[in-house]
């Protein structure tokens, strides 16, 4: 049985011009005073509010950029965009030139009058806020952004989206007269704690479409979140394209999960995804879960089958029974031609090979066959990573190693590899808020908002060196969201925990502070047509 859709209504691109149809209006946009006026999801690492007169944004506003470089236009022509569509004002983007670089403060009053003026700055030393960092500073006259990169620029961007009036977000309001486009007086200094802040899609169990993947990469943008990882294939579908085996999408994406639904993505729809991620400072990062979790590509190779029965259309959830033999050049043919092919497609470092919940193959043949797969990948120039069980085996130095079993590996403790952590218990956003949330699992029990969301990685996870962590990534696994629209109701408003905790120091965390800021999100994402879950411990 299919689980039933949740109904929403229609929404916006997060970070384009709103195609589709507007949602229906309440007529007096209704403001709260109960919530803090400034509501940042992350919280920066440091942020001190001034007092002072804010900046208003106004008909003789103007955008101050240096419009001849690509990193500046990818960072700054989203927010104009944005900007220009719900205020109406004009907003004209002023050439900065490459004048020497802004000294905060003193050089702020030979900035025009009444701009948002967008900096990229050049450190003789090592840049102090890291390759992501970003500093704001906000005055009566000037919004000054500035960082060492585009991809600093871009989250300083997404904080001064978040600053203005949560209607910055309509791209179809008849009110945008009513409206006082306030940044308040404030200066913020912010960087990561980690490098790697994901989130991971099952496009296999069920397949979602170029557009609904661009949907939630908008979420993810929004909150500095910067790499998406795409579990492309499992027992229940095979969803890329591969050239030299156009047979593994044509036979192996029929099905899925509790229906006949299918889709694959042509070489051509990748590419459009990794553009799409890249003009957000997001990486993608796909997958290939081997030996086991593979049914659907066996279906077109029945001679590789070593798997507990024989491989055919699947549409239940149940895991282990498939595995690709291990013994078999064939397998290791066919291997090398699909990691080949997605890894050209793919322009960040690294290919996820799986490995996790094989039960078909002995200890030896698992780890020989994870040993020469890394192999594989890394002559393709990536770096692999795989599930916990990888560490079983002998990994090389540069390979990483994803928790996702509890709140400890269970494999790989003494190894020296990176490690992700995707704890089942606080990270896996396909469990059930509670036991009464119609959509979601429940075998890592039950996550609501503040289990997400209260607790330290670096402190409370076991068996491994805090200094091994290099991120967080919260797995949305498919087998209870058919569509875009489920998935978002089980990922936000968690996802705005995982940004935190992977962005903010755990100094800056709190949960009376967090809760009130995530209430202050939530009108957002009602202009947006973002589906979630309205948590009781929120203030809504």
């Amino acid at each position: 049985m299919r689980l039933r859709p949740i109904a929403v209504a229609a929404g916006c691109g997060l970070l384009a011009a709103c195609s589709r149809a507007p949602k229906p209006r309440t007529p007096t946009p209704r403001v709260r005073t109960d919530l803090p006026r400034v509501a940042v999801i992350p919280v920066p690492m440091r942020l001190t509010e001034r007092g002072d007169a804010p900046f208003v944004v106004s008909a003789a506003t103007s955008i101050i950029a240096d419009s001849t470089n690509a990193e500046m236009q990818r960072s700054v022509m989203p927010f104009v965009s944005i900007l220009r569509t719900s205020t109406g004002f004009a907003l004209p983007v002023m050439n900065a030139g490459n004048a020497t670089p802004i000294t905060l403060p003193a050089n702020l009053d030979t900035l025009r009058r009444n701009a948002i003026v967008f900096r990229l700055i050049t450190f003789i030393a090592p840049d102090p806020l890291g390759s992501e960092g970003y500093t704001i500073r906000v005055d009566r006259d000037t919004v000054l952004i500035q960082a060492s990169s585009g991809a600093g620029l871009f989250h300083g961007m997404q904080t001064v989206r978040q600053l203005l009036p949560y209607r910055v977000e309509d791209q179809h309001s008849a009110y945008k007269s009513q409206v006082s486009w306030t940044i308040p007086s404030l200066t913020i200094e912010d960087m990561p704690q980690f490098r790697w802040r994901a989130s991971m899609l099952d496009v296999a169990r069920h397949f979602f479409t170029v557009d609904e993947v661009k949907q939630l990469i908008d979420i993810l943008a929004l909150y500095k979140l910067n790499t998406l990882h795409l579990h492309l294939a499992d027992d229940q579908g095979w969803r890329i394209e591969i050239k030299s085996h156009p047979e593994l999408a044509a036979m192996g994406s029929v099905s899925e999960v509790a229906g006949n639904g299918s889709g694959y993505y042509t070489q051509a729809d990748y590419a459009e995804l990794v553009r799409y991620a890249a003009d957000r400072y997001v990486t993608i990062v796909p997958e290939i879960d081997m030996p086991a979790h593979i049914n659907a590509g066996l279906i077109s190779h029945p001679e590789l089958n070593c798997g507990k029965r024989p491989p055919a259309v699947y549409r239940g959830i149940d895991v282990g029974f498939s595995a690709i033999c291990p013994d078999s050049a064939g397998t290791y043919a066919l291997l090398e031609d699909v990691i080949r092919e997605i890894s050209a497609m793919t322009p960040g470092g690294y290919f996820h090979m799986g490995g996790d919940e094989v039960q078909a193959l002995t200890a030896t043949q698992y780890t020989s066959f994870i040993e020469r797969v890394q192999g594989i990948v890394r002559s393709n120039g990536k770096r692999a990573i795989g599930w916990e069980e990888t560490g079983k085996a002998h990994l090389d130095s540069s390979s990483i190693i994803q928790l996702w079993i509890g709140d400890s590996l269970r494999a790989g403790n003494n190894l020296p590899n990176d490690v992700i952590v995707s704890s089942g218990p606080r990270l896996y956003y396909d469990m059930k808020y509670t036991p009464d949330t119609e959509l979601g699992l429940r075998w890592a029990g039950y996550i609501d908002l503040r289990k997400a969301y209260d607790w330290d990685p670096l402190r409370d996870l076991k068996g491994f060196a805090p200094s091994r962590i290099i991120g967080l990534e919260a797995p949305m696994w498919s087998e209870t969201a058919r569509n875009i629209t489920a998935a978002e109701y089980l990922i936000v408003p968690r996802v705005t925990a995982l940004a935190e905790l992977s962005w903010s120091p755990a100094s800056r965390r709190e949960w009376d502070s967090y809760r009130k800021r995530v209430a202050a999100q939530g009108p957002r994402w009602n202009l947006l047509g973002i589906n979630y879950h309205r948590d009781p411990a929120i203030p809504w």
